[in-house]
């Protein structure tokens, strides 16, 4: 012991002696701290923990023996090995690693004895690996004695610590006995073992230039040391708060659904058995939790209603609606039973697995008996008369008031109590127009005249008359004459009623939003001009009108400022309309107009002030919205000679006005019928274009800008149509897409691109793109499912590349499809990337794995300084996220230096490789 204490005091600096047992301390308890941690955790938190407590434990007591070590004066120059020094550390992180694991994997003394024979073992190992990494001049020899003991120490030591870690003992002294403990082994390991050497110098001695300050290296060590040692400590200390947070916040839940007696509340497994049990429910149904827990729930149901299968079906509705609700008989314990409110709620994971189901019960058994004799005393007369939407009263043959409702008093705002039985009709006649009438003389007159006008039609014996007031309400009456004489009236304001039958005759002709005729009215328009100009020999010109780029605005301001520009603009239209000439809406962005005309001038005017009317700035809350139109003319007799075939023609013109740059108004020509029937035939024919096996794929090459490697492919899709060869993917992907073809096309796609993939010798991915229609599908996710499993292709390997604008269309439900999609474990590419309207914005909803630039920006990177910018800003955007980016359209070397030099993760173009079959020579040794 003196040897020992001798070697401390006088061979070591005892200020750094005092910083390693410092951070020794620190160490220790870090390691038993997370130790602690990994033991209130499972599955693969726990190894997380186990893994920080041996790295942070292992590297802050190999730090306690690198500072001790300096500390130490040998009397000669010394330095240090680094890669033992490296392989010493590695021995202290695996030791309290496996220390730690022991801990857990094993129970009582055989955990202890285990852990603390690793611990002592592996610090020992550590301690004199470190000792071998000592260069200096000279020999050093050991005491086998001091080796032995101190290594027994350690071990001693070890195994007593981890003795008392884990007891759960709060106190001061028990939080940390552990790590006292644990540190004085370390200590003395290490300071017996230096005991024991003894140093002989050399002749030759180090040159201390070429060493590290110690100061330095004390200094560095424990800053690094004290900083993995805080980052352990706040990572256990957010642990321990996050489950106190949440251990409170479950112990309130449970205190809330346990405190509730009224309602029955308790989970059910995926089976329907019951998981738990409130309060409430062992109130309602009789049982106590121990009687239910683990039973099927359909013990409340009737053997009726279980025979039935109710109670299986209630749950189905839960999961396929996500929730059930009814009402219905149920039964307690003893056999009784109760009218109860039921709610199935159905309780899903994170991730969509579904765990249970929620389900409250109310006994609504009060309410149901009030709601029965409700029921029997609503057939009294007076019940009915009181809840009547209609006024009524009763008169004798004495023209006196028999009785009335208080509808009856409301409809004609009678001042309160004017209005009794016995009252003659004369007198409650002149009440109601005295009560609204400024001039007593009017009020008397007007009610005389409506006297005998009401009761000429009574002894009429007419059954139904409206009344209409100047206020602007209706009132229908009907009048039902009974045997003695008297009679029955009843009174009903109808006024909504007659003006909603307005609003729908009138919507029945004119369009919601904009008031403008619709299609119908116009159609009948259009046919009244036709027998017009048929009789004074005159034309007919019917324009189709389609605004240009209107779904932008949609998809940018929402549709809300959608519709005030269409409000806007069919306002300006009705301002330039002069008489004689129509205009409507047909719906959406499309609209019509129509005059007659005899000089053609007349109709070269009338477009001209349509086109002034549709082109020109909104301002619509705060943006200045750009407007214009595509106009399509049609004339009758000579483009065609019915309402809808000048409609058709009309459409025709119109389309092409909208495909010209140039023309804004086009007129109907011949050949655009025979345009429209080759489109219709090429339709027709990819529906049976698989069938006929005239599609096949070729594969684009994907490389590493920065080792040239091939990462993968993206297929792209061909077509040899049997008669006209060679068609261009823009001249059909379009057309597929608006005939609904392109679901059957791009299945066979995704099916034949999986099936050639799975073949290859490699693990090159494909990209295969998907349309915005294949996207809105509702099971794209399982037909992609379905094609994995079919092919046998790695899900990895297959990438899926969506445009935004694919994205837009209906963002919630594309976002969900994606997530389906990339749980089955293929990877999703945003293509095009930089040419939509909300880039940022996308890339935000959903963590794409690859953003693929389009290819518009490559073309002018070498001449444009602006595109060169943006590609900079979108790679940097790409790191930022750290989402690898490709660039498309590569064609030149430059280009390629380009994304080299701006650190481009992949391309892909005409100049790293060609679209070819994967048989062509080159595409297949790739593959």
């Amino acid at each position: 012991m003196f040897t020992v204490l001798t070697c401390v005091t006088e061979q070591h600096n005892l200020a750094l002696v005092g910083l390693a047992g410092l951070i020794c301390f620190l160490a220790s308890h870090c390691a038993l701290v997370l130790l602690d941690r990994a033991t209130s955790s499972d599955g693969a938190a726990r190894w997380v923990w186990i893994a920080t407590a041996g790295a942070a434990g292992g590297f802050g007591i190999w730090a306690t023996h690198f500072v001790a070590m300096l500390a130490y004066d040998p009397g000669v120059v010394v330095g240090y090995h680094a890669g033992l020094t490296l392989v010493s550390l590695l021995v202290a992180i695996v030791a309290t690693t496996a220390a730690v694991a022991a801990k857990m994997a094993y129970t009582r003394w055989v955990a202890n004895i285990l852990a603390g024979v690793l611990f002592g073992a592996g610090i020992g190992s550590m301690h004199f690996t470190g000792m071998l990494a000592i260069e200096f001049p000279g020999d050093i020899a050991w005491d086998s004695t001091f080796v032995a003991a101190s290594v027994v120490l350690g071990i001693a030591f070890s195994v007593v610590a981890f003795r008392f870690q884990g007891r759960g003992d709060r106190s001061i002294s028990g939080r940390f006995a552990p790590t006292l403990l644990l540190t004085l082994g370390v200590v003395a390991l290490h300071f017996t073992a230096m005991a024991g050497v003894t140093v002989t110098p050399g002749v030759v001695a180090l040159d201390p230039a070429t060493l590290l300050s110690p100061e330095v290296m004390v200094a560095t060590i424990a800053a690094v040391t004290f900083s993995l040692l805080a980052a352990g400590f706040a990572a256990a200390i957010f642990a321990v708060r996050s489950e106190v947070k949440t251990a409170k916040a479950e112990r309130n839940f449970k205190l809330l659904v346990q405190g509730v007696t009224d309602y029955a509340i308790y989970m059910l497994d995926p089976d329907g058995k019951v998981s738990n049990w409130n309060a409430g429910a062992e109130r309602v149904k009789g049982y106590t939790a121990n009687e239910i827990v683990g039973k099927d729930f359909s013990l409340f149901y009737s053997e009726e209603d279980r025979r039935k299968g109710i109670p299986r079906r209630a749950l189905e509705t839960a999961r396929s609606e996500g929730k059930f609700e009814a009402q219905g008989w149920r039964y307690r314990k003893d056999g009784s039973s109760f009218w109860a409110h039921v709610v199935i709620d159905a309780i899903y994971e994170e991730t969509g697995e579904l765990i249970g189901f929620a389900k409250i019960t109310k006994d609504n058994s009060k309410q149901k008996a009030d709601a029965d004799r409700i029921e029997e005393v609503s057939r009294n007369l007076d019940v009915a008369l009181e809840n009547m939407g209609q006024g009524i009263c009763m008169f004798g043959r004495d023209e006196r008031l028999l009785l009335c409702n208080k509808r009856y008093l409301d409809i004609f705002r009678f001042p309160e109590g004017s209005v009794r039985p016995g009252m003659p009709y004369r007198q409650i006649v002149e009440i109601g127009y005295s009560a609204h009438a400024e001039d007593p003389a009017e009020a008397a007159a007007q009610a005389e005249a409506h006297y005998a006008r009401n009761m000429a039609l009574i002894r009429a014996g007419a059954g139904s008359a409206v009344h209409k007031y100047p206020s602007g309400v209706s009132i229908q009456q009907k009048v039902n004459i009974l045997q003695d004489g008297g009679w029955v009236v009843t009174f009903e304001d109808i006024s909504d009623r007659l003006k909603s039958e307005e609003q729908v005759a009138f919507l029945a002709k004119h369009d919601a939003l904009t008031g403008l005729p619709n299609r119908l009215q116009f159609g009948e328009r259009v046919s009244q001009e036709i027998m017009v100009a048929d009789r004074v020999r005159g034309n007919v010109a019917v324009i189709g009108i389609d605004l240009d780029k209107f779904k932008e605005v949609n998809d940018q301001h929402g549709h809300g400022t959608g519709d005030m520009v269409l409000v806007e603009l069919a306002r300006r239209l009705g301002e330039v309309r002069l008489e004689g000439e129509f205009i409507a809406r047909f719906g959406g962005d499309e609209f019509a107009a129509t005059k007659r005309f005899d000089d053609l001038s007349a109709l070269h005017d009338f477009i001209a002030r349509l086109e002034s009317a549709l082109a020109g700035m909104i301002s619509v809350d705060g943006f200045e919205i750009k407007t214009g139109a595509s106009l399509g003319v049609a004339v009758y007799p000579n483009d065609a000679e019915s309402v809808d075939g000048l409609l058709a023609n009309a459409d025709l013109a119109m389309y092409r006005a909208k495909q010209s740059l140039l023309q804004k108004v086009c007129f109907y020509e011949a050949a655009m019928d025979e345009t429209a029937r080759r489109r219709r035939a090429l339709a027709k024919d990819l529906w049976a274009c698989i069938d006929r096996n005239e599609l096949h794929l070729h594969y684009q090459v994907q490389k590493s800008v920065r080792t040239g490697e091939i990462t993968g492919y993206e297929v792209l899709l061909r077509w040899r149509h049997h008669e006209r060869g060679n068609i261009p993917p823009m001249d059909f992907i379009g057309l597929a897409e608006e005939c609904g073809a392109i679901l059957p096309i791009g299945e066979w796609v995704l099916r034949e691109a999986c099936r050639e993939a799975a073949s290859w010798n490699n693990a090159h991915k494909i990209a295969v793109n998907l349309s915005p229609v294949q996207l809105g599908h509702a099971d794209m996710a399982a037909v992609i499912s379905g094609i994995l499993s079919e092919t046998g292709l790695d899900p990895r390997r297959l990438e899926i590349e969506i445009t935004e604008s694919s994205i837009i269309i209906d963002k919630d439900k594309a976002l969900r499809t994606m997530r389906e999609m990339k749980t089955l474990g293929v990877s999703i590419a945003i293509d095009d990337f930089g040419t939509g309207y909300s880039s940022l914005e996308t890339l935000r909803s959903f963590p794409f794995d690859k953003i693929k630039l389009d290819k518009s920006f490559m073309a002018e990177v070498e001449s444009n300084a602006q595109s060169k910018a943006i590609v900079r800003a979108i790679l940097a955007l790409g790191r930022s996220l750290e989402v690898p980016v490709l660039a498309e359209g590569v064609e030149t070397q430059a280009q390629l230096d380009t994304l080299f030099e701006e650190q481009c993760d992949e391309a892909q173009g005409y100049l790293l490789g060609r679209p070819q079959a994967m048989g062509a020579p080159g595409v297949e040794k790739a593959a």
